[in-house]
């Protein structure tokens, strides 16, 4: 198992990452939400068999990247650690926090997001190893849903200060979440509708694609911010000026420009992803398409269409992963979304409140690129594969 007195690089690299994190502070003792933390080192923040076990957990990760061969039990071993690191600093919440105390507040600090990264990196890096099937791959997100709604859903995270944030907020995160998702998928959908067809006239006319891709170029070049700002003024003139609009959600601020600009953003990775894939089918296949009597309209539902079908999804999974980060601006301008607790956050300076936002859109985004990721995978069929050039 071991790779015979041969040190893994990137396992000497992870390895170096998590023992930076295991000196850095673990833990912050606040007295309140907005006041400096304290840090203190993982030793101190849990009791002393707790901190020998996540001591023990890390080591054992180091070692499996460092000398491990077995994809399996480097994979077993990375994952241990990043769950007794998960479940450990709940405990911390709970071995710091002063009894009786309702303000003092207890959050992860550097060392513990270090550690994070390091063991994430191991795991993905067992992973990779690993070459996992697509179908696996999307078992995985799925497990580790569960896996984190068990976690929370447990209490052991309860003592932390984003925990109390959530607390508070609970009913208004569920319904920012909702206007996140219906920000995110709803833009994609309207990119989609409008994108596929777009690029098979820019593929059909030449003339016609210069035009539309520098256009959305240009587009893709203006600051999200600036898209959002510029937005207000139209959109805001359309609703008092259109019977109807009003009525039916266009307004200068809210979830309204929000949209626009996210689908504006989307056009161009969706337009280019279905010029590019119609772009690679084989024109042997073509011909053959023609030469057996079928139509223009039969050529690309039957053959071009399934064929450039991978890279279009390629696009789409673009268009979502960004989407889903970029709709956070959208609390700026009243749209909703986890951006809102991003934005109070650095207006309160608490950062718990910023987590409480990043957190899920992170988690949301990574989800999303590891299923689509799958997804193109799963679509690029052997004969699919064997068709390209």
């Amino acid at each position: 198992m071991a790779t015979g007195g041969r040190l893994d690089r990137l396992g000497t690299l992870i390895g170096a990452i998590i023992a930076v994190g295991a000196l850095l502070p673990f833990a912050s003792l606040r007295a309140n939400r907005i006041v400096q933390g304290e840090g203190v080192a993982f030793w101190q923040a849990l009791p002393v068999a707790q901190s020998g076990l996540l001591l023990a957990a890390l080591c054992v990760a180091v070692i499996g990247g460092l000398l491990l061969r077995s994809r399996s039990l480097r994979l077993v071993s990375s994952l241990g650690a990043l769950a007794a690191l998960l479940i450990l600093m709940g405990q911390a919440g709970n071995h710091l926090t002063p009894a009786d105390n309702d303000l003092a507040r207890v959050s992860p600090a550097s060392g513990f997001w270090v550690l994070l990264f390091g063991l994430s990196l191991a795991v993905a890096d067992a992973l990779t190893r690993l070459n996992l099937l697509p179908v696996w791959r999307i078992f995985g997100v799925f497990l580790t849903a569960a896996a984190l709604v068990a976690l929370l859903g447990s209490g052991q995270w309860d003592a932390l200060s984003v925990m109390k944030e959530y607390d508070v907020r609970a009913a208004t995160f569920w319904r920012e979440a909702q206007r996140h998702l219906m920000l995110a998928f709803g833009s994609l959908l309207a990119a989609v509708v409008v994108g596929v067809p777009l690029g098979i006239v820019c593929f059909r006319l030449p003339r016609v694609r210069a035009t539309v891709l520098n256009l959305l170029n240009i587009v893709q070049t203006i600051p999200s911010i600036a898209v959002f700002g510029l937005l207000i003024a139209p959109l805001a003139w359309l609703a008092a000026n259109i019977p109807g609009a009003a009525a039916s959600g266009i307004s200068g601020i809210g979830a309204a420009p929000a949209l626009v600009a996210l689908f504006a953003y989307s056009l161009l990775p969706v337009v280019s992803n279905t010029l590019l894939g119609l772009e690679n089918v084989p024109a042997r296949l073509r011909e053959a398409a023609f030469g057996m009597g079928m139509t223009r309209w039969q050529t690309l539902s039957s053959v071009e269409a399934p064929l450039a079908f991978p890279v279009i999804l390629t696009g789409i999974r673009i268009v979502l992963v960004q989407n889903i980060g970029l709709a956070t601006i959208a609390g700026l301008i009243g749209g909703g979304g986890f951006g809102v607790f991003v934005f109070q956050g650095m207006g309160q300076t608490a950062t718990d409140l910023i987590l409480l936002g990043a957190l899920p859109t992170v988690l949301l985004a990574t989800a999303s690129a590891v299923l689509l990721d799958a997804a193109v995978e799963l679509s690029e069929g052997p004969g699919t594969r064997s068709a390209r050039p």
